[in-house]
């Protein structure tokens, strides 16, 4: 298992292949779903697909969405992790829970972490994090973890506001 980091309740670990069980059963639940713009899966087989064509290529770039456990009794509850979006060149910070895991703070702590590890420890310069208009539990971590908020935008179609958080550039004083 590799373990990206930890939180003080949580672990992010990258998936593998035989881990498209967990993406099923996240991404069949059209609650899950409703807000990102993805169809609600109807099988495993394209839940392996996710893994293979979006998620484990990310991985090659010290990137990906990371599958969350929780520490206590190693249970999955989603995932969060940066993506890099090449039509735009950005980099997204995304995450995605279980219904079980709502309205614990498990999304804002693996969010925070995350956006510390990309800042710190993989040097990534700005962070950028969009939500859905209407998503206002997404929209609140990204404020909570400290993203500003830059610009309404249009994504596949749809509304949603667009934050990002950058370190402040250091200077040299003599």
């Amino acid at each position: 298992m590799h373990v990206i980091f930890e939180t003080p309740r949580l672990f992010l670990r990258r998936f593998t292949e035989a881990d498209a069980k967990l993406i099923y059963k996240l991404n069949s639940d059209p609650e899950i779903v409703k807000y990102v713009h993805e169809p609600v899966l109807e099988n495993e087989e394209q839940a392996k697909k996710i893994l293979t064509d979006f998620i484990l290529p990310q991985y090659k770039l010290n990137l990906g969405r990371w599958a969350i456990h929780t520490k206590a009794d190693y249970e999955f509850i989603g995932w969060c992790g940066l993506k890099y979006i090449k039509e735009t060149g950005i980099i997204d910070l995304g995450y995605r829970l279980l219904k079980t895991a709502w309205g614990k703070g498990y999304a804002t702590e693996a969010a925070q972490y995350t956006l510390i590890y990309g800042l710190r420890d993989l040097k990534i310069k700005v962070i950028t994090g969009m939500a859905h208009v209407e998503n206002i539990a997404s929209i609140k971590v990204l404020e909570k973890i400290g993203m500003k908020f830059t610009r309404d935008e249009i994504i596949d179609g749809q509304p949603v506001k667009v934050y990002t958080l950058s370190l402040p550039e250091t200077t040299d004083i003599c």
